[in-house]
């Protein structure tokens, strides 16, 4: 079994600080060993904290997970534009989506293993999806416009638009090294050209 890194000597602050520190360290436990490797007294460990404190904020593993869920989809709140014509934000979204698969791997481990363990756990799988549900409206608002302005695939509706990113992006995250030309390429298949 691989060693945690110990955290230096001193805890977090108490608050929102610890709380964080928390949610952190199941992030990196996560990216390191795998869902199946999420240990409430690991995180404790990971975080420099006795493992009775990882309770006072999380009241059960399930709590602790849904907070790695919101903050690794809140790190995508970001990546699209409000500006610009409906191609040009899918195209802006795409690339946005490829740089951030290619500079954080481990963002994108955690969410596939997240994916993966939603297949076998309802709850898991529900928080998942109202996550996404802000996701999807956006593309699809956003591929809406592109439509309306002409400039979306006429075979393609908007909400299949969203569908192909969501799938593609996720798809594309497994090997970062294709993750730009792939992403790309969706963009040229949506909107008829490439991203710039």
């Amino acid at each position: 079994m691989a060693r945690r890194p110990r955290r230096g000597r001193g805890r977090p602050p108490a608050g929102p600080e610890r709380r964080d520190s928390l949610v952190a360290a199941a992030f990196a436990v996560i990216a390191r060993e795998g869902f199946e490797g999420l240990r409430m007294r690991g995180v404790a460990a990971d975080a420099g904290l006795d493992h009775s404190t990882v309770h006072h904020y999380f009241a059960s593993k399930e709590e602790l997970i849904e907070a790695v869920v919101a903050d690794a989809t809140g790190r995508f709140r970001s990546t699209t534009p409000a500006a610009g014509t409906g191609a040009e934000r899918l195209r802006a979204h795409l690339d946005a989506l490829a740089t951030r698969i290619v500079a954080e791997p481990e963002l994108h481990i955690v969410l596939r293993e997240l994916d993966l363990r939603a297949k076998r756990d309802a709850g898991l799988l529900a928080t998942i999806q109202a996550h996404e549900r802000g996701w999807r409206a956006s593309l699809t608002a956003v591929a809406d416009l592109a439509r309306r302005e002409g400039a979306l695939n006429p075979v393609i509706t908007p909400e299949t638009a969203a569908e192909l990113i969501i799938s593609t992006v996720k798809g594309a995250s497994l090997n970062a090294a294709t993750a730009r030309d792939v992403c790309a390429g969706l963009a040229a298949l949506l909107t008829g050209s490439g991203t710039s």
